[in-house]
């Protein structure tokens, strides 16, 4: 596993509130179940977003480096459900085109009286080095490399307590790219900060985790073994963009070993829940029986990205 690049003297205050959210390493047990926490509160008894007033007097810009749907999307609904006022930096017409320096793109934004930062960026540790050399704003990580992806393994969390309950005893199985995955990295962190133990990665030779790495988590190439009496399966897509074009695996051949289907499914517990954090491959990481079926998840674990985005706004902004 990469180690992750986050110093935790620069995303939370000496007086221990959260600053920045860059990644979770370092962070308590308490942060995370208190930004849990208020991301249920933004949930209505029927499963409904509810609308804040705590951003009113805000500004929040996205700059997404990177494609994105669902976590750009998600970031400007939560934005907008709070009230903040949205900039969407449009980076293709931006003067980073003109050689201009992201810091110095980043100070010039700031003194237009931006408030909170939203960025994604291919670059490990990208949003710590802001964080680092631009006072007086919040930095939200959405995603760095293959480094971090917080908000993803945040609104993972949520979604696993909202039908699981509690941490402690819960066997949690990541099949996929895990070695590409800042969703996994994000989620291994995330897991063991809220007490699991059994977290299992699944993975062919490759795509997996080294030796070292594997001493902390328990890794699986058979699949079969990997699923077995396991309470929550998180499936992943292959990181294509990530991989040398020699490692990219025939997707027939990786469904036919690592696909999710019923009949590997069936090797979890009855109650097992299906996530995965988007987008979905049918046919090469997951069946699409499985991906629709009602151990799915997934379309849960979306709104509660939303939820889980306009706590981290809140808390950021000290408004929660």
């Amino acid at each position: 596993m990469k180690k992750n690049l986050i110093s935790n003297d620069i995303q939370i205050s000496p007086k221990g509130k959260l600053i920045h959210l860059l990644g979770l390493e370092g962070l308590s047990k308490k942060h995370l179940t208190r930004i849990l926490d208020v991301a249920d509160g933004l949930i209505d008894d029927s499963g409904n977003l509810k609308k804040s007033k705590a951003l009113d007097d805000m500004s929040v810009a996205n700059l997404f480096f990177e494609p994105s749907t669902r976590t750009r999307n998600t970031f400007e609904i939560a934005g907008m459900r709070t009230s903040a006022n949205i900039i969407n930096v449009d980076l293709a017409n931006s003067a980073t085109k003109k050689n201009e320096s992201l810091l110095d793109t980043m100070h010039t934004l700031k003194a237009m009286q931006i408030d909170m930062f939203v960025i994604r960026h291919k670059q490990n540790g990208l949003p710590h080095h802001v964080a680092e050399n631009l006072e007086g704003v919040s930095i939200l990580n959405a995603g760095d490399g293959i480094n971090a992806h917080p908000t993803q393994a945040l609104l993972d969390m949520l979604t696993i307590r909202q039908h699981k309950q509690s941490f402690k005893n819960l066997s949690v199985a990541i099949v996929g790219d895990i070695v590409h995955s800042r969703v996994a990295h994000s989620n291994i962190q995330a897991l063991k900060t809220l007490g699991t133990r059994d977290i299992r990665l699944v993975a062919p030779k490759g795509l997996q985790y080294d030796s070292e790495s594997c001493a902390t988590v328990k890794c699986f190439s058979d699949i079969q073994a990997g699923l077995k009496d396991c309470d929550v399966v998180i499936v992943l897509r292959l990181q294509k963009e990530r991989m040398l074009e020699a490692d990219i695996p025939n997707e027939q051949e990786y469904f036919d070993n690592y696909g999710l289907t019923a009949e590997r499914l069936a090797l979890a517990k009855p109650d097992a829940i299906v996530m995965h954090p988007g987008p979905i491959n049918r046919g090469v990481e997951i069946d699409s029986s499985i991906a629709n079926g009602i151990q799915s998840v997934i379309l849960q674990q979306v709104t509660n990205g939303i939820a889980v985005r306009m706590a981290v706004m809140e808390i950021l902004a000290g408004k929660s």
